[in-house]
């Protein structure tokens, strides 16, 4: 794959592509708000509409009686005559405008025409159970002339001097001005909706820009950040939903903070202290090239400064690991007696090669941890230990548990140390002299110790006025589950 040039246009950051968080809260409210608004005019026109209808009508139900009092009836019943009088101009009054037209019909029971547009259809529905008005009236829908009209059908007694009958009335109008007026109440209602969508959406905009702007702040802070500057977050005025956010943020940055300052620290001791082993084996190397010393002698020389480096190495890699699993999650509960145990059992060569008196005591001693950590940690002690107890000298290594701290004690049998050099040793590459030592396993085992919650001391062992030997005791929470020991 060819390289990128440089001028090319470099892929969007995640944060640019996702949906940002004004925009979020923008469609999260508007969208509620325009669909609401929608159903709400939806529902507002249908209401308009019916108090329309209901209004209109009222105008053809007072039509329809103004008919009926222009009617006249000659005989009873099956027998009767109904007369009307009714000109045009007696409906001109009930005509809102020019738009719509009213057209009438007057007939009986049976279908017979008395007066008015004998093309209108005949009513053939039924009065309403419960009317909506003092009348024997029925409004419905129909065509007439090819137009669709609305009908009022009132059935009307119509009783006299010389006779009694039944009339029904119908009076029918088109619906151009029902339609105009629905229009007009349509545009008005999405006028006032639009208006109030636009306030709401102003408001919003207004809100949910003052609300984000400390996240706007707070991106622009860390944006202008120079390079490496994990200083905490400072926002002092920053909403109480973002506190949680800053404190993980400060956090997180608390961490990285740590880790490059080890890994500085990692560099720089590497560098430093590996370049005396290797300058003294180059030394090595040369001289015996020369032929300044004899062969065996300076390979002798050579196995024994490639061995302190090697070592060195081996300790400093064991301080960056236990730097590493600090960071790292799902510890299990171990004994640490158990790796106490084994790791006597390995150094047993070393023990009997000094014949030291070598004794131990362990009782189990759950704690939360690596099994490498564990082992690390006996290891350096009792290495140390073997390393300062004369030959044939007692070594005890003891192990013990309470119901809320687990102790591991190595005694050896030296000359002790001196109080004002017991928290110096715990610095790294203390010791000083790359001949005995690198100066780093009792680091180790502060780290260790302090990785997994607990501590490390050195006190001297007096008995019987004198020192008798050094005790290094390291104490960690006991696990609150001694059982659980995974594999």
């Amino acid at each position: 794959m060819g390289a990128v040039p440089t001028g090319a246009a470099r892929p969007a950051p995640t944060s640019a592509r996702a949906l940002s968080l004004r925009r979020y809260l923008l469609l999260g409210i508007l969208l509620p708000v325009g669909l609401f608004v929608v159903i709400n005019t939806w529902s507002l026109y249908r209401q308009a509409q019916v108090a329309a209808t209901t209004a209109y009508d009222r105008t053809l139900l007072a039509s329809a009686k103004s008919i009926s009092e222009q009617l006249d009836v000659e005989g009873y019943d099956d027998d009767a005559r109904l007369r009307a009088r009714v000109p045009y101009s007696a409906l001109e009054a009930f005509e809102a405008d020019n738009q719509s037209r009213i057209y009438y019909k007057v007939s009986n029971l049976t279908g017979e025409l008395v007066s008015g547009y004998t093309a209108l259809p005949r009513w053939q529905g039924r009065i309403p159970d419960k009317p909506a008005y003092a009348a024997l009236v029925d409004f419905y829908d129909d065509t007439y002339l090819g137009e669709p009209v609305r009908v009022a059908a009132l059935l009307q007694p119509v009783t006299g001097t010389g006779g009694r009958a039944m009339a029904v009335i119908q009076v029918a109008e088109t619906l151009e001005l029902r339609h105009t007026l629905a229009r007009q109440m349509l545009l008005d209602t999405l006028w006032r909706q639009a208006l109030l969508v636009g306030v709401i959406a102003l408001v919003v905009v207004v809100v949910v820009q003052r609300a984000t702007r400390p996240v706007r702040k707070l991106s622009a802070e860390l944006q202008a950040r120079p390079e490496g500057d994990l200083t905490p977050i400072d926002a002092p005025d920053a909403p109480r939903e973002l506190l949680p956010l800053v404190d993980a943020t400060n956090a997180v940055m608390n961490r990285l903070e740590h880790l490059l300052a080890h890994q500085k620290r990692f560099v720089r001791d590497a560098s430093h202290q590996l370049r005396t082993p290797l300058a003294v084996l180059k030394t090595q190397v040369q001289s015996a090239l020369r032929g300044d010393v004899e062969p065996r002698q300076a390979l002798e020389e050579i196995n024994e400064t490639v061995d302190r480096a090697t070592a060195l190495a081996n300790q400093m890699l064991a301080l960056a690991k236990v730097e590493q699993l600090r960071q790292q999650t799902g510890e299990g509960v171990r004994d640490l007696a158990d790796a106490v145990r084994a790791v006597a059992l390995d150094l047993s060569p070393l023990i009997a090669g000094k014949d030291i008196d070598f004794t131990i005591e362990t009782t189990p001693a759950p704690v939360v941890a690596h099994q490498w950590m564990l082992q690390e940690l006996a290891r350096n002690l009792l290495h140390n230990a073997i390393k300062h107890t004369p030959d044939g000298a007692p070594l005890a290594v003891r192990v013990v548990a309470d119901s809320r701290t687990v102790a591991l004690t190595v005694g050896d049998s030296g000359p002790g140390i001196a109080s004002e050099m017991a928290a110096r040793l715990f610095q790294p590459f203390s010791a000083g002299d790359v001949r005995h030592g690198s100066g780093l396993g009792l680091a180790i085992c502060r780290e260790i110790a302090e990785a997994l919650g607990g501590s490390i001391s050195l006190e001297n062992r007096i008995e019987r006025g004198r020192t008798a030997g050094l005790d290094a005791t390291v104490r960690l929470p006991r696990a609150n589950d001694p059982g659980h020991n995974p594999p």
